[in-house]
Parts: structure tokens; C-alpha cells; sequence
């Protein structure tokens, strides 16, 4: 007897082959039999009208911290995800010398916008080593987890305070080598590093103040087992990520390891430039390079309030002060002072019509909620003001509680994203699920693919969509016998509605420690999540399934 059947079902197996009708067969967490299933099954799922997919993988995420109270990794099952690759950027949590925790978490704060209170009150600090933080995250684990190294945190551990001042010397880069091999051998993926990124002093990550000895000799360790190296690149200048991918290119053919960057954002301005990224891209993969682009399925929306710090007005500086480093009552009384205020309001005129196009989306006083919806533009011009000025009004009279949402700022051209996602050298990922909680919801990349590029556009088949998100991400990272609905696969399954798959209404809501506040989406269209051969999410809720795993990789 079986311990779980699929019956009836649209089976789209992930190999890009047309879709069928037919049976899955699960026993001891693998798929056993696919196509017409004659046994009977413990537990049997009718999955007529449904598609039957793998289940999809996502690779860009920091999902780090949340693991720790929330092995569930919410809400990223019920939008049909069954594995996460956390620990990009440069940043994981292990390996992590006591005494340096705050300054990672510093870094997580400011990189990521992940809450510092967050850390305090959601994380029980009892790890230092790679393996200690593997063995704590799978006592609860219900989402499988592929996680990278960090190469910050490597420098932060072999250098120290001098990881963030200078080069490596010959004996600390051998310590870092063996330190990366023992990540790589108690469960990394790989190892992520970064080109941009700085921390909450607004210095440069450790990772940038690596020179291309120290990276090959990381890479030197990679080769060793074939893993990836993820980096953070100049996304906003196309002729440096051109060079970004010159030199992955050369990495990759050097060490025979694969190599994938992020994220590539498409915007009307920059369509040239995308598509002179893309040829170089192309050109390096005739050479035997393997360099992967990722790029998101979603338009970029960012939410934010006054009550929680932002990276949105990091352009300028006097917001950025107050966003950033501001109390409550300093913010306040930084709106009220008619000499700050004035200076706040010239500021903003730097970014010009950009403020017009804000909407309301959330406040507490009944007398506001007829503005709700509305843009600035159309707020000020009832309340006969300047629309910077009535977002300064209305966040006094909501005690900084008013919430505004700056939707579609980017990636938002979604001919180049269809052309783009039929790529075959082209990886679905920079979804950032975990991170950034206060300024947007990162999930249901995986929705958006489905509902604007498979059903509104069809930019895309089910099944190339299917295979993008499954098979393509599973190969490209080398996951074992994961990405297909074949015998002998690990059952990880993700059953949903063709004509309904689509990412719900961003929303507000408390369930992170500290802070207790996040912006998230629900999924729609999601009918059944297997993880592990278990049901981790069924019609709307999730199970008390503990089946996810440590990804193996080679």
C-alpha cells in the first residue's frame, strides 16, 4: 500500500514535456509510480480540474532568521513553494562567533530590513558553527532549506573587526577556505558575496574588500564539490554587470562551477541595456560559462509608514536621517518644526513627480478613511495642499501610522519580462521572501508567473513556467532528484487551480517577534502543498507536517 495517491490530475512533470492526465503514487517520501496508479494509498487526493506540478523552488531568499521561530518559512508554502535557498547577499547566520552577532545583525537590518528586535526576541542565540546552525533550524523544519554561506560572515569570522578594512593575507585566506569547506560539508549550497552592498554604518559589506585572489581561492573550494557562487551586482549601471558577468564568466570556466547574479531589473529606460547584458550573457554560455541572471516575475512596489525605518528616501538625506536612525518623537517633532519641515519638503522636490503617484493605503482615524486609495496628488488637491506636504499631515494625524504604498516603481515592463522568462539562460529568483517585511511583501513571484506571463500574456506555456521554477532551478543548483514528477524523486509536489494561480492583496499583519509587524501576501489558486510526501498546506491551511529537510546538493 501506498502512503499517498494523486488522482486524476493535470500532471505538468516539470521536464517541459505537454501536460497529462493521469496518477502519482508516493511511499517513504519519493514518487513511485506516475501515470496510472492500480494500488490503493493510505491517504488519496482527487486532483481532477487540477494541475499536479513539483514543487516550486525558490533561490533567492532570507528567510535566515525566520527558520528559527517558523520552520514554515510563512507564507512561502502556500504559495506553492517546497524549497528556499536562504544565506544571499553575503549574509547567513552562520558560521557566527558570539561576539559578533550584533554586527550581523546590523547588517541584516540595514541590507535587508529585517528587524533588530526581531533578532532580540525571535532568536535563541545557542550556534556558532555551520553544523550547530543546520542541526538547530531542522528540529521544526516543515520547507526544505538549500542555505549559502555568506562570504561576510566568513571574513567577519577568520578577520574579525579588519573584515570590513582590508584584503585578506595569505593565512586568512586559507582560513577561510577550510572554514568553507566545513559549511559545505555540514550543508551549505554554496556561497554568496556581494558588490554593493554596505551595512548600518553605511560602510562597505566585509565581502567588498575582497580582492580576486581571495575569491578564487573560495572558488578554488567550490570546484571541489561543484557549487554555486551568488553575488549582488550593480543592477542599476548595465556596463558594470556587463563586466560583473565578464568576471563570473571567467570564474566559472576557471573552477567549472556555476555562477548566478542578482537582481536583473527591467524598466522601460533601460531596455538597451538589459538586452546588451543579456547578448554578453549569451556569449559567455557559447564559452562554456555558466552565468546565471535572475530576475523577479513582479513589478516593485514598496509600502512604508513613518513608524519603521525605510530605505526609500535613502536618496535624501534628511529623510534618510529621520527614516533611519529617528524615534518616534523625533520624527514628530521633525514634521511639526517649521524650519525642519520646510527643509524636509525642499528635499523631496529632488524627486519630483515620483510623490504624486503615492496612495493611501491604511489608516486608524475614521475622518481619514475617505482618502483611502487615493494618490498624494489627489489627497493635496482636496485638503489644498502639496502632496508632500499632506503626507506629512496625514502621518502627524495618524501618529505616524498612516501607511502609503509607491506601487509599480519598477520592473515593470512586461514584454522585455516575457521575452526574458522564455530564456532558457534566464533563472527565476531575486524573490527576497523573508526580508525587507516592513517596505513590501516578497512573495508570489511564483502567482504573478502564472497569472501574467502563462494566462494574460502567454509569454510562456504551463509547462516551460512549470519547468522554470522546478527542474531549470533544481539543475542549475545541482539539487538531487528534485524539480520532477519521475520515479525516484523526492515527493515534493505543489497542486493548484490553472485558471485562478495568481498572488493575493498585500496586507499588513503582526506575526514577527519583537515588532511584531510584516507586509504580506496570500496566495490564490494554491489547492495542495506535498513536502517530503507529507501535506504541509491544504486548502487554506497548513498542517503540523515536519517533513522538510536539508537539500542535498552535488
Amino acid at each position: 500500500m501506498l502512503d499517498l495517491i494523486i488522482r486524476n490530475g493535470k500532471v505538468v512533470d516539470g521536464t517541459g514535456l505537454p501536460a497529462y492526465i493521469g496518477d502519482i503514487g508516493i511511499k517513504n517520501g519519493k514518487i513511485v509510480i506516475t501515470g496510472s496508479v492500480k494500488d490503493s494509498g493510505k491517504e488519496e487526493l482527487d486532483a481532477s480540474g487540477l494541475v499536479v506540478a513539483p514543487g516550486f523552488i525558490d533561490p533567492h531568499t532570507h528567510f535566515d532568521a525566520q527558520l528559527l521561530w517558523d520552520g514554515r518559512a510563512k507564507p512561502a508554502i502556500e504559495h506553492g513553494i517546497t524549497t528556499i535557498i536562504p544565506g544571499n547577499c553575503s549574509l547567513s547566520l552562520a558560521p557566527l562567533k558570539s561576539n559578533d552577532r550584533m554586527k550581523l545583525v546590523g547588517m541584516f537590518n540595514q541590507i535587508e530590513e529585517m528587524p533588530i528586535k526581531a533578532f532580540q526576541e525571535g532568536v535563541e542565540w545557542d550556534w556558532e558553527t555551520f553544523d550547530e546552525f543546520i542541526k538547530r533550524i531542522k528540529k521544526s523544519l516543515s520547507i526544505n532549506v538549500a542555505p549559502l554561506v555568506g562570504h561576510s560572515v566568513l571574513r567577519l569570522w577568520v578577520m574579525g573587526d579588519q573584515s570590513a578594512e582590508r584584503e585578506a593575507n595569505e593565512r586568512e585566506i586559507k582560513d577561510m577556505q577550510t572554514l568553507l569547506r566545513e559549511c559545505l560539508s555540514a550543508g551549505a549550497i554554496g556561497l554568496s558575496t556581494s558588490f554593493v552592498d554596505v551595512d548600518e554604518t553605511l560602510a562597505p559589506v566585509p565581502s567588498r574588500f575582497a580582492d580576486q585572489k581571495e575569491l578564487n581561492a573560495l572558488c578554488d573550494v567550490l570546484s571541489e564539490s561543484n557549487r554555486m557562487l551568488q553575488v549582488v551586482h550593480e543592477f542599476f549601471d548595465a556596463d558594470v554587470t556587463i563586466a560583473r558577468v565578464d568576471q563570473l564568466a571567467e570564474i566559472s570556466l576557471r573552477h567549472r562551477i556555476p555562477t548566478t547574479l542578482s537582481p536583473l531589473f527591467v524598466n522601460t529606460e533601460n531596455d538597451s541595456g538589459v538586452k546588451r547584458v543579456m547578448e554578453r550573457v549569451k556569449e559567455q554560455f557559447k564559452r562554456g560559462a555558466r552565468v546565471w541572471p535572475q530576475i523577479q516575475t513582479r513589478p516593485i512596489d514598496i509600502s512604508f509608514c513613518f513608524e519603521v525605518p525605510s530605505l526609500l528616501f535613502i536618496r535624501l538625506p534628511s529623510w534618510y536621517k529621520i527614516m533611519r536612525f529617528g524615534t518616534h518623537t523625533e520624527i514628530m517633532e521633525a514634521f511639526k518644526d517649521e524650519k525642519k519641515r520646510a527643509k524636509l519638503v525642499q528635499e523631496a522636490s529632488m524627486l519630483g513627480p515620483f510623490w504624486n503617484s503615492i496612495t493611501l493605503r491604511q489608516v486608524n482615524n475614521e475622518e481619514n478613511r475617505k482618502y483611502l486609495g487615493l494618490s498624494l496628488d489627489e489627497i493635496a488637491s482636496k485638503r489644498n495642499t502639496t502632496p508632500v506636504e499632506a503626507m506629512i499631515d496625514l502621518s502627524l494625524e495618524e501618529s505616524l501610522q498612516a501607511h502609503f504604498l509607491a506601487a509599480n516603481m519598477g520592473h515593470t515592463d512586461n514584454d522585455m519580462i516575457g521575452e526574458l522568462l522564455s530564456d532558457p539562460h534566464v533563472h527565476v529568483g531575486a524573490s527576497d521572501g523573508g526580508a525587507h517585511i516592513l517596505s513590501f511583501s516578497t512573495y508570489g513571484d511564483t502567482g504573478y508567473l502564472f497569472s501574467q506571463f502563462v494566462r494574460k500574456s502567454r509569454a510562456i506555456s504551463l509547462e516551460d513556467a512549470v519547468k522554470k521554477i522546478t527542474l531549470d532551478t533544481a539543475s542549475i543548483w545541482g539539487m538531487k532528484q528534485r524539480g520532477c514528477l519521475k520515479e525516484g524523486f523526492l515527493a515534493d509536489v505543489t497542486i493548484f487551480e490553472e485558471d485562478k494561480i495568481d498572488r493575493g492583496k498585500e496586507y499588513y499583519t503582526d506575526d514577527v517577534p519583537g515588532d511584531g509587524h510584516r507586509y504580506v501576501r496570500d496566495a490564490i489558486g494554491i489547492d495542495t502543498v506535498i513536502i517530503g510526501g507529507s501535506i504541509a498546506y491544504r486548502k487554506g491551511s497548513y498542517t503540523n507536517a515536519t517533513t522538510g529537510n536539508i537539500v542535498s546538493v552535488g
